[in-house]
């Protein structure tokens, strides 16, 4: 299989996953019961985790060994790009209005100007760009190395997120129906949160090619983004409260399934 054609199938299946999971509005109540939210965002936690450890972080550990230039310096573009990823990620999180319904809490600047459901849809989105990231900086040093390992790794990356999004899917209509949103508009909405991957997916494959060599920091800046975000947002909020054992279990089985698929792919 060429990258191009794994990348394609890659950004399609991650938008499909969201999808499937926003067409969860039509089968649930206004409300995930606290059990299911805990395991939703649990899943969701262990699976970004460790994708961005053997989908992201590994790869750019091995591409900048495989580099002359660095020498006995192979880690600074590994470290700097992973912060500068964390950096990204909490300036989005500060400036642009967001809220977080499972602790009914806003953040953002001039956040009084825009509706709960407004400000709902930008945080679910802005979680979703580094994942679209990761997917076309995975394909794009797939396209730029001759060993048919990255295209699997590609795959395995695109299967994993695309997992990780169907729970996030419903995770986004069903509490939209829940603010007072028709099930059809909540199904769109929630599906409205997904297109931003494939997009940026383009956006990362298009900047990695014209910047080969910058694929590490590209790879760790993505890192980065996506671990920033489950450890300032959706970590917390599924090991607390009463029935955290539960979001412990479930990030253990998240982080399972993806280091299967790296192993099995």
């Amino acid at each position: 299989m060429t990258p191009i054609t794994a990348f394609i199938i890659g950004a399609s299946a991650i938008f499909l996953g969201t999808t499937l999971g926003s067409l969860a509005v039509f089968f649930f109540k206004k409300n995930f019961s606290d059990a299911v939210n805990t395991l939703v965002l649990g899943f969701a936690s262990g699976v970004m985790l460790s994708t961005s450890i053997f989908g992201l972080l590994i790869p750019a550990s091995e591409e900048v060994r495989a580099l002359d230039f660095y020498q006995h310096w192979e880690f600074v573009p590994i470290v700097v790009g992973f912060l500068l990823g964390c950096l990204i990620l909490y300036l989005l999180d500060i400036l642009i209005p967001h809220i977080h319904l499972s602790t009914n809490s806003d953040e953002g600047v001039h956040r009084e100007k825009y509706s709960k459901q407004t400000k709902f849809f930008i945080a679910i989105t802005l979680h979703n760009i580094p994942e679209g990231l990761s997917v076309g900086f995975a394909a794009g040093l797939a396209l730029s190395s001759t060993s048919g390992e990255y295209v699997t790794s590609l795959l395995a990356l695109s299967l994993a997120i695309a997992i990780q999004n169907i729970p996030e899917g419903a995770a986004v209509s069903i509490p939209y129906y829940g603010l007072g949103v028709s099930k059809a508009k909540s199904f769109l909405l929630g599906t409205l949160t997904g297109v931003v991957e494939p997009l940026f997916a383009i956006i990362g494959l298009f900047i990695a090619s014209w910047f080969v060599p910058l694929m590490p920091w590209l790879l760790s800046l993505a890192a980065g983004m996506m671990i920033y975000v489950t450890l300032d947002e959706i970590l917390p909020e599924s090991i607390s409260g009463k029935l955290s054992h539960y979001g412990v279990w479930s990030f253990i089985v998240g982080f399972m399934v993806m280091l299967i698929l790296e192993m099995v792919l």
